[in-house]
This record gives C-alpha cells, structure tokens and sequence, in this order.
C-alpha cells in the first residue's frame, strides 16, 4: 500500500509546487509592474473640454464681432432699428423690420411645405419601401443635400419661377384670391418663391435625420403595436411616430436653421424689395439677401455699420429660435413623462 501511494503523492507534491511557482513568479510581475497612471485620462478629459469650450467661445466672438462692427450704428438707431421700415442708404436712414419680416415669413412657407413631406417620405422609406427601392432614394435625396444653392438658384429663375407663374400662381390667385396672400399681380420673384427654393434646400435635410431617428425606434415597439391588432397605419403612427417625436421636432429645428440663413438661393428668387405685403405674390427681402447683396456697396461707415448691425439681429434671431426650441422640446418631455405617470 505505501508503494502504490508514493506515486500519487508525487504528483500532488509536483502539482503543488508548480502552483507555488506560477504564483510566485506572478507576484514577482506585479511587484515589477508600475501602479496605473491617471495622465491618459485626464488628458483626454481636459482635451475633450476645451474643445467644448471652443465652440461657446467662437460663438461668444462672433456675437462680440458683430456688436463691435455695428456699435455706431446701435447707438444711433437704437431699438427703433428693428421697428423700422425704411431702407435708404442715401438718406442715411436704415430699418431692419421688412428683412425680418421676409426672414420669418419665407422660412415659415418653407416649412410649411417641407415638413410634412421629409416625414412623410421618412417614414415611407423605414416603414414601408421594398428593400430595391428604399436604397435609390435614400441616394437620391442625399445627393439633392449636395447641390450647391447657387445652382439651386439658378434653376429656381430660369425653371421654377416660369413654371409657377405660368401654372400654380393663377391657381391661387383665382381659388383663393379673396384672401390676401394671393391677391395683386403676379410677379414671378416673390415671396412664396422664396419660401419653396428653401422648402427644396432643407427638405433633404429633414428627410435624413428624421430617417436616422425612425430607424432608432426600438421594433419592441412595433411588435407591441402589431400584437394588439394595429394596422400598419395605426402602428406607424402610435408605436413610431409618437414614440420619435422629440426626435423629430429636433430634425425640424435643424431644418428651421438651414431656413433662416440661407443666403445666394433666396435671393436670387425672392425679388429683393425692402417691403412688408401680405401677398405673397409680392417681392421681398431676407436678412441674409440684404448682407449678400448690399456688402460690396457699403461706401459710407454708417452703412457697413447698419449691415453688421443686420447681421447681428440674424444672429440673435437664429439664438433665439433655439432657445424657444429647447424650451419647448422640455415642455413636450415633461408633458410626455406625466400622461406616462398618470
């Protein structure tokens, strides 16, 4: 009996012992190893926060360059520059209020029109499209996004502006008339012109994030709907559309800010007349058109001051609108999180 226990007891001893090894010589590594440095982390850390800070600090600058640019003109003007009309450079007498009616009322046509159409087609190409053509219009509308707005404008004189004139503007103008956003003559340049050369401009810009957001819906969703007996209608709109909406009205602010700067498009189509009309058939003028056109022209001091001083309202106009969005996108969460409670 002790013969046939030695070689067991051998090879516990030979296991043990190359267990003491393993574990010695893993202390001995540990021992030689130095404690983690916190550099790398830190780094990264102050890194990623300047680079958060460069974006508040440009943005500071530029609303600090314009208000230097447009000080004298601020002082002279005051308030009443933003509830004036009158646009003369030769008298020296300047007022923003048409460019900022024509800014509003041209991006509020724009999205108007683009809105429901970028959801619509969204929520075609997520929930609806065959796989062989979903893809062809995703590239389709993606490349409408690369146009440049010259070219744009471009085709917006010599193609949409004939068109509308010739066909959809007598439409209006015989059904509904009686209204006065279409009554008076017929231009051609006008401001609902305006309105749909930036409907185009940021309808490919709407479609693609709302697309992006879609997509981003959970298919428990879905699911959820279908099992309860939805349609695809009834599960698209609840289980989807509900579901993405914060999303959505997120990609419409996107939009609403491509609206209010654009710039070489509108004003080749918008006709660039410092009035204030209801009809839409009349030409106006946009805060960034006037920029555009008027810069190289400035031949006096008071004159650059008052474009700067245009270009500063554009600014605090574009802040504005994106701090009213974030408000409200809170007031529909908060919204949203009672009916969840209740």
């Amino acid at each position: 009996m002790y013969r046939s226990g030695l070689p067991l007891l051998t090879k516990v001893l030979s296991f043990m012992a190359v267990a003491a090894s393993i574990a010695m010589e893993e202390r001995s590594v540990q021992a030689r190893m130095a404690s983690p440095s916190r550099f790398g982390d830190k780094a990264f850390e102050w890194l990623t926060l300047a680079m958060a800070l460069a974006v508040v600090v440009l943005i500071i600058l530029i609303g600090w360059q314009l208000w230097i640019g447009s000080s004298v003109a601020i002082k002279k003007f005051g308030f009443h520059f933003l509830l004036t009309s009158t646009w003369d450079p030769v008298a020296e007498q300047f007022g923003a209020l048409p460019f900022i009616y024509g800014t509003l009322v041209s991006s509020l046509i724009a999205l108007l029109i683009a809105v429901p159409l970028s959801i619509a087609t969204a929520a075609y190409l997520t929930e609806l499209a065959p796989l062989w053509i979903r893809q062809p219009l995703v590239s389709l509308i993606e490349m409408l996004a690369a146009i440049p707005s010259v070219i744009l404008g471009l085709w917006g004189i010599f193609v949409m502006i004939p068109w509308l004139r010739d066909y959809p503007f007598p439409f209006l103008k015989r059904f509904l008339g009686w209204t006065p956003f279409f009554s008076g003559p017929i231009y051609g340049p006008c401001m609902f012109a305006g309105g749909i050369i930036i409907a185009v401009m940021i309808l490919p810009i709407i479609t693609s994030v709302s697309r992006e957001i879609l997509r981003s819906v959970p298919d428990l969703q879905r699911e959820a709907a279908y099992a309860l007996g939805a349609t695809r209608w009834e599960a698209t709109r609840i289980a989807v559309l509900s579901y993405a909406k914060k999303g959505l009205f997120g990609a419409v602010i996107l939009g609403l800010g491509r609206a209010l700067g654009e710039t070489m498009a509108v004003t080749m189509v918008i006709g660039n007349t410092p009035q204030i009309a209801a009809s839409l058939f009349k030409p106006g003028y946009t805060l960034a058109s006037v920029i555009a056109n008027e810069f190289t022209e400035a031949t006096t001091d008071i004159y650059l001051q008052a474009l700067f001083e245009i270009g500063l309202v554009l600014f605090g106009i574009t802040i504005l609108v994106n701090l009213l969005a974030q408000l409200l996108l809170r007031t529909i969460a908060t919204t949203s999180a009672t009916r969840a409670v209740q």
